[in-house]
This record gives C-alpha cells, structure tokens and sequence, in this order.
C-alpha cells in the first residue's frame, strides 16, 4: 500500500520478497505499507521490474527523482544509472537545483559532479533562480563553497539573504553567511548591503574590514608591475621565462611562450606572482595568434592562493591575439591564468603579459568591456576570417578614402560564402557601421548575424527587403559579441556583396552619416549593365584557420 492506495504485486516475485520485505515480519504479511512512497513513481517501479522497461520521457521531473529515490533504496543500480544519465541530458536552470540536491542525498557522485559543472557554468543565473531557494542548507554551503562557482560575493551574499528569508526555520541562520567570503567585497557593500541585513555581526564586518586594510599595496598608474625586475615570478607553466621578457614579436611555434595542458585533472594553469602586492585593474595578454585559433580562459587574482576571486571570465567565448582586460580595482599578489579551450589543440599558450593600475574610464557590462571606440580593428586584434579581397584585413584597415573597382573592398558571392569577422575578445556592442562600395549608383541588399562561438548566431540587422548604399548605421540591443558575419542577398549591378568598411560599435552618431536606403520601385532605378566588380583569381581568398603541422 503506497499513499493509502493498494497496489496487486506477485507474491512471489523474487524482487519484491528481497527488496520490500527482507526477511522481515512483513513477509508474512498480505498488505505492506509503504510509509513517504510517491504512488505513481511505485508503479513506475513495478513497471520497470516487470517488463525492465521504463519511460522516462513520460513521466514529470519529480517523479523521475522520486523513482531515483526508489531505485536507490532498493538498489536497483543499473536503473539507477540510467535515471542519472537522462537527468544530466536535461539539465536547464530551472531544475539543476533540484537534481543536485536529490544527487547528494543518494550520494551519486557522478551526476553531482555533472551539476556542479553546469552550475559552474551559470552562477549567477542559479542564485538569482527560485529553485536555488529550495536547495538543502548542506547543498548551498558545498555549491558556495566552490572555488569554481564564480558570482560577485555581493551576489552571493545577497542569495544567501534570500535563501535564510525563504528557510525561517533553520537555526542560527547566521552559520549560512560562513560561505560569504566578505573580506572580498568592498568596503561600500560590507556598509550598506551587509550591515542593514543584521545576519552578519558588527565585529566580523569589522574584521572583514580590518583585512582588507592590512593588504596594504603599491599603485603606480599605467605601469606594469608584471615585470621581472620587479620581483614578478612564474609559479606555474611550462617554458616561464618566456612570458615576462618583454618579447611580444619574437615568436613562433616552437618559442617565445609559455603553456600548460587544458585538461580536467586540476591542471592550475600558468601562475604569476607579483613582486609585490598591488592594486591591478587592468590586464594586457597575448595569446599565441600564428595562425587563426581561438583560446577560451579565465583569470583570477589572490593574495594568500587560497581565497581566489575571478576577475575575468571568458570561459564561453572565442578569443584571439591581444587581450585587453578591465576589471574592479582589487589589491593582488598572484594573478592565475587557466585556458579551457583552444579550437586547434589541447595546449593554452601565452606570448606576453602585462599587469596594471589604470585612470582610463571603461565601462563594464557582465564582466565585458563596453566599448567607446571602434574594436573592429587590426590593433585590436580583430580579423578577417572569410571574405575576397586583395588585401585580407581591408575591411578593417580604417581607410574609407581609397578604394575604387579594383581594390580596397572584400566581397562574397551571392548565394555562396558571407563576409566574416571575429573581434579579439567579446564586447558588448550595441551598434556596427558599414560602408557599401559606393563607386557607381549601384545598391545591396544585407543582413548582419553576430554569435559568441560560431554555432549559435543571432540576427542584429535585416535588410534583405531593402536597398541601400553607402553607410549604414545599424543599432540594436546590446549583447556580446565576438564573431560579426554580413551576408549580403543582392545586387542591383551583379552577384557579388562588396564591403569596404566595418567598424564596431559606430563612431558617428545617426545625424552625422545617415544609413542610405531607398525605397523599391517597379522600375529598378540602377541599370542593370553597370560593369561588375570581378571576383579575379588575382583576388586571395582569405583562408579559414586549418591546423599545421608542428602547432604548438
């Protein structure tokens, strides 16, 4: 009997004697009941010992934990296994809170690993979600306790908060705020997010603070402190002399860098120790960039190696070449530095690192640098990935002045191919300029997509049913972006979209260049024999990145 329902079994399915009554008085019994048994997650069991067959699909997420439960109490391993695997394929924000917490009650280590990671992934989208409010105080004291579950501790201690206001039976709900590290939040919310909530006693705020100020520290502005006549050591890496020479021309695939394995067995990766403490807001990187790989990392400062805070995480996005970092002031003694991916092999490399304090005015957007002038640019280390032209980085050369019908532009072919740009690093953008090839009345029609790693690519700008010339000012909401890709869909002259300017965000403001767009006619108001821009074999294709022999 489950949930006062009576459910027929066979007497003498080996099963149900073993695992329900086991050799106890009960199997003397022709009722059992069955005390805090979910009915229909019972019957999915039976189900499933009957016919070894059971739908998951089918069946609501609390009841999959449910029958979880069940096949962990009666240890039904292989089911129990199976259930595990279905859970982590469908992981979502919404229920990795809950299948976290059933993990750790029935100790299934590897689907609580599987969690973390996802969680890892998205931590502030978890303690800013209901179901973190349901977790069990042992689950949110282990999940804060990660050094990988990155938030601002402000965050989390606002979480935290919410978690205590939802859980008002807990006692000695000021044991929660243990998890909170406050001697890494500043001073300013330590005053007035931490003080008014009254669940942090007035002496630990003040030795949260007494801390901070003992991490007395160096600020010499728009100096780099990463230097090793400064003091600055390499702790961790292969080849460490190579990162603090100076030299950021002087390499190939065989030197000049310093890497480490991208693995999951705790590789650390490269590990800096400064001089001395110092006040850093601003990090300068460069990547191994010979070719046209793409590097994901991030990075994170302490100043004992025990408490780490992570200043930059680009852990999602492609980045390539020179890195140009910002982030809060934060007084620093080691600096770490841990690739996860790099899109030709499993090795991180960096060329040359720099270290400092800054006065320069950067505005931040969800850890991304929200950009005044045009990134979309060589020094910044943005390239051309596809597109034709004479010359590769045309389109982001900055010259609007000379080009003409044979050169200064990059193309596509109508139908086949698009013109593809990847920044340095991600942005938040919230606009683009581009000037068409103006050198006759001709006209396109475009679209503009931008994504974060090549696969998932969001619409910005659709002007497939319009014509336009010349510049083209294109707003939208921000987001990050990293790849850029124009397509262009026609042609009132030929087959080809040509492009001779791109710049992110716009540097003009819409009075200044308007966008031009005219509005279709029956009649196409440009001949249709003006001469074509011709895709020549003279024209070097711009080559997409390949893997070479003898990479590093």
């Amino acid at each position: 009997m489950a949930r006062d329902v009576s459910v027929q079994v066979l007497w003498l399915l080996c099963y149900c004697r073993a695992l329900l009554f086991g050799g106890m008085r009960e199997s003397q019994q022709t009722e059992i009941e069955l005390k805090g048994t979910s009915l229909v997650a019972f019957k999915s069991l039976l189900k499933y010992i009957y016919t070894g067959h059971i739908s998951l699909a089918n069946l609501k997420e609390d009841v999959i934990l449910d029958v979880l439960g069940l096949a962990h109490q009666y240890g039904f391993v292989d089911l129990e296994a199976s259930i595990s695997d279905y859970l982590r394929d469908i992981l979502q924000i919404r229920n990795v809170c809950i299948i976290y917490d059933a993990a750790r009650l029935y100790q299934l280590q590897f689907l609580t690993k599987v969690c973390g990671t996802f969680m890892d992934r998205h931590a502030l989208e978890i303690i800013h979600h209901d179901s973190f409010l349901q977790l069990s105080p042992y689950a949110v004291k282990e999940l804060l306790s990660r050094d990988s579950f990155y938030a601002q501790e402000v965050e989390i201690f606002r979480a935290v908060c919410q978690w205590v206001n939802a859980s008002p039976d807990i006692e000695n709900a000021s044991k929660m705020m243990s998890v909170v590290r406050l001697p890494l939040m500043s001073l300013s919310d330590l005053l007035t997010v931490v003080r008014p909530t009254e669940l942090v006693s007035p002496d630990t705020i003040l030795d949260a603070i007494q801390e901070q100020i003992h991490f007395v520290a160096i600020s010499v502005p728009e100096e780099n402190v990463a230097l090793a006549r400064h003091g600055t050591q390499v702790l961790q890496g292969e080849m460490r002399n190579a990162l603090l020479d100076g030299d950021s021309h002087n390499y190939d695939m065989e030197r000049g860098y310093t890497r480490h394995a991208i693995n999951e067995t705790g590789d650390h990766g490269v590990l800096i120790k400064l001089g001395t403490q110092a006040i850093v807001n601003h990090i300068k990187m460069l990547l191994w960039d010979r070719d046209l790989r793409s590097y994901s990392y991030y990075i994170e400062v302490s100043m004992d190696q025990k408490d780490w805070v992570r200043v930059i995480d680009h852990t999602r996005y492609f980045c390539r070449s020179w890195q140009y970092l910002y982030f809060p002031s934060r007084v620093v003694r080691y600096i770490r530095i841990v690739g996860t991916n790099n899109t030709v092999n499993k090795v991180f490399h960096i060329v040359s690192f720099e270290a400092m304090f800054t006065h320069k005015e950067v505005k931040l957007a969800k850890g991304l640098v929200v950009p005044k002038e045009n990134v979309a640019m060589i020094d910044k280390s943005a390239t051309v990935i596809e597109g034709v032209s004479r010359s590769r980085n045309a389109l982001l050369n900055g010259d609007t002045k000379n080009y003409d019908w044979d050169s200064g532009y990059t193309c596509h072919q109508l139908g086949s191919g698009a013109l593809l740009v990847q920044l340095g690093q991600p942005y938040m953008i919230h606009s683009m300029r581009l000037l068409l090839w103006d050198c006759d009345s001709r006209s396109y029609s475009y679209y503009v997509e931008v994504s974060l790693n090549m696969w998932d690519w969001e619409v910005v700008a659709d002007k497939t049913r319009e014509i336009c010339q010349s510049w083209q000012t294109l707003r939208f909401e921000p987001r990050p972006v990293v790849f850029i890709r124009i397509v262009g869909t026609h042609n009132t002259a030929n087959e080809v979209f040509h492009c001779v300017h791109l710049e992110c965000p716009a540097q003009c403001e819409d009075s200044a260049l308007p966008s031009v767009t005219i509005t279709p006619s029956p009649v196409s108001s440009c001949p249709l024999n003006l001469p074509a821009i011709e895709d020549t074999a003279s024209s070097p294709p711009v080559v997409k990145p390949e893997a070479e022999e003898g990479d590093p």
